[in-house]
């Protein structure tokens, strides 16, 4: 049982919550102060102070998590599952899901509402009851205007108008009551991949693979002031609770604080040492900002000081390393293997199994790493031929059904290199 308390409710002061074993993707504060953090690993941590509880039910790395109500939370990944997660009974119930990855969500739950944002190009709308309960596993509608996937989602106050940033580069406007769209507010020609509603002052702010952060009229869709810096993609948006401060987190590891009482650039961060900023999220008060990378660790600094603290550090992951400093089998290792599995004993909460051991290993059989149901009990034997084949038809061809994501490797050369490398790097032996 989880008992939910506001641990950093009025942080002002650095800190980082350290246990996943990914890159953070997504992080949500509660009104009361609440931390919950998604990953790669497949789980979302929820924080007594630097205490993480596991919520584990995900079978591929989860996106994003948000707060229903301070006992509830709901959350959606690469999965194509959304997963509504009572934390004082630790259990999570599966609501629906999509035929791509789960991006976003966004909750209403004056309305009893769930929107998610998919990779197929829908946008699902789910119902449930104040405390999280009334699960379907249907949607009670789904959007489609969006020629590509959808990216972002966002309700406004009351429930009743919902706001979509997509791939196609246009952001939509959907009359929820009516299941209709009711306006398309922006063309930008590249994909947006992020957007935040302000309704007491009228903006909209959003954020685009080419770098623009652009703040518009909410109704008229006019531009009312730009941001936009020579970094890019822009990856994440978020604002304080009383629209003082905006926050933007690019691909190439700066936050920038815009302060929208007076519409100037109170701070531009360098967040990261290495990597994107991919999750961004203020403290209830406004006073610190929570982000989330590459690292395994999420961060947070106070606002007021945000330029005389120590950026993520950048865990020493092969996927980190300077390419020209590997060898071609490690390159490929790192590409391909080093953001789920470890080489050391010990699967140390990655989204995969360690690798430690591999060569004779019958598939499906670490101890401490939950399989699919396709890989427990296979009578598969790990080894050059098995590798070479699993790269050479793509995880999803070889092992149908498994977490294993999609990915090939096309070229002979680099498959054998890549076999070379592991059989020496999984047995515990030094590599070049």
């Amino acid at each position: 049982m989880l008992a939910l308390l506001p641990s950093w409710a009025a942080a002002q002061e650095f800190f980082t919550l350290k246990g996943h074993g990914g890159p953070i993707m997504g992080i949500a504060a509660s009104p009361t102060g609440q931390i919950a953090t998604a990953s790669f690993d497949n789980a979302v941590g929820v924080w007594t102070g630097q205490t993480p509880h596991w919520l584990e039910g995900h079978r591929a790395a989860v996106n994003t998590v948000a707060f229903w109500n301070d006992e509830t939370l709901v959350s959606a990944g690469d999965d194509f599952e959304i997963r509504v997660w009572d934390t004082v009974n630790d259990q999570s119930t599966l609501i629906g899901h999509h035929k791509g990855k789960v991006v976003d969500l966004a909750l209403s739950p004056e309305t009893g509402r769930v929107a998610s944002a998919s990779w197929d190009g829908f946008i699902g709308l789910w119902s449930l009851n104040a405390d999280g309960t009334n699960i379907t596993g249907q949607p009670t509608s789904l959007l489609k205007g969006h020629d590509q996937g959808v990216n972002k989602v966002a309700f406004t106050r009351d429930g009743t108008t919902l706001y979509s940033a997509s791939m196609d580069g246009t952001i939509r406007v959907w009359d929820i009551d009516r299941i209709k769209e009711r306006q398309i507010l922006v063309n930008h020609g590249f994909g947006i991949n992020e957007l935040v509603v302000n309704e007491d002052d009228t903006w909209l702010a959003y954020g685009a693979v080419d770098g623009v952060t652009r703040i518009i009229d909410l109704a008229t869709g006019a531009e009312m002031h730009d941001f936009t810096l020579d970094r890019r993609p822009i990856l994440a948006l978020a604002m304080s609770q009383h629209g003082n401060f905006l926050a933007v987190g690019d691909g190439e590891g700066y936050i920038m604080v815009i302060d929208t009482r007076n519409w100037r650039i109170a701070h531009d961060f360098r967040a990261t040492l290495r990597g994107p900023v991919w999750a961004l999220a203020f403290s209830p008060d406004g006073s610190n900002i929570h982000a989330g990378g590459l690292d395994e660790a999420m961060y947070s600094w106070p606002v007021a000081s945000l330029g005389n603290h120590t950026p993520m550090e950048g865990s020493e992951h092969s996927y980190l390393k300077d390419p020209s400093e590997m060898s071609n089998g490690e390159r490929q290792f790192a590409r391909k293997c080093s953001i789920c599995h470890s080489l050391t004993p010990g699967s140390a909460r990655r989204a995969g199994p360690t690798l430690h051991g591999l060569f004779g290993r019958a598939a499906g059989s670490v101890p401490d790493y939950t399989y699919s149901n396709r890989l427990s009990g296979s009578d598969i034997i790990w080894n050059a031929d098995s590798i070479n084949a699993l790269f050479d038809l793509g995880p999803d061809h070889y092992i149908p059904g498994s977490k294993m994501p999609m990915q090939r490797i096309t070229s002979p050369d680099d498959r054998a290199d890549l076999i070379t490398y592991m059989r020496q790097a999984t047995a515990g032996e030094p590599t070049e």
